[in-house]
């Protein structure tokens, strides 16, 4: 029955399911599916431009609104687990993400850009485990709320906080 499968019947049926029983769908904390990420390269033919087709992954896993950690690409049930682990690199790799996954909705393949390992997973990470291996678990709270801050609030961007900030910082902020 899987093997019949198209994509977007594994991404309803497996994926979401997992994604959200590991809390990705929990305030504040956010699935974003089929996200555009590009708008699409424009290339000549003839005399005339035309746009390709938008890059969209499958799922971008965000820790709040505007801080994503994660890409999420899913291939139908009868493909291996890792069938998309390259699409999903390149993504994560133009967001600038440390982690892409790949899954058939029965297995599940992470690359972590922060170890540069690949391993077969039996679950998704939750959202809390993530941001820990991102930002250790001793992170100062005045750095992680800041991160936590979207930029359009009313949190101070002056030079001299985002400096502060990095020199402090045992992470990479911006």
């Amino acid at each position: 029955m899987d093997r019949h499968m198209n994509e977007a019947d594994t991404c309803r049926e497996y994926v979401l399911p997992k994604l959200q029983q590991a809390g990705w769908d929990r305030t504040p904390h956010s699935i974003a599916e089929q996200q555009p990420i590009t708008d699409g390269r424009i290339v000549a033919v003839g005399q005339t431009a035309q746009r390709l087709p938008r890059k969209r992954p499958d799922y971008l896993l965000r820790y709040a609104s505007h801080q994503t950690l994660a890409v999420v690409e899913a291939k139908r049930a009868g493909k291996t687990p890792g069938a998309g682990l390259q699409q999903a690199r390149q993504y994560a790799e133009m967001l600038g993400l440390n982690f892409a996954y790949a899954t058939n909705g029965h297995g599940i393949v992470e690359f972590d850009y922060l170890t540069g390992q690949e391993q077969l997973l039996e679950r998704f990470p939750t959202p809390q485990e993530l941001w820990e291996r991102l930002h250790g678990q001793a992170g100062d709270p005045t750095i992680t709320a800041h991160l936590l801050t979207p930029i359009t609030s009313a949190r101070t961007n002056s030079r001299a906080t985002i400096k502060r900030l990095q020199s402090t910082a045992p992470f990479r902020l911006f």
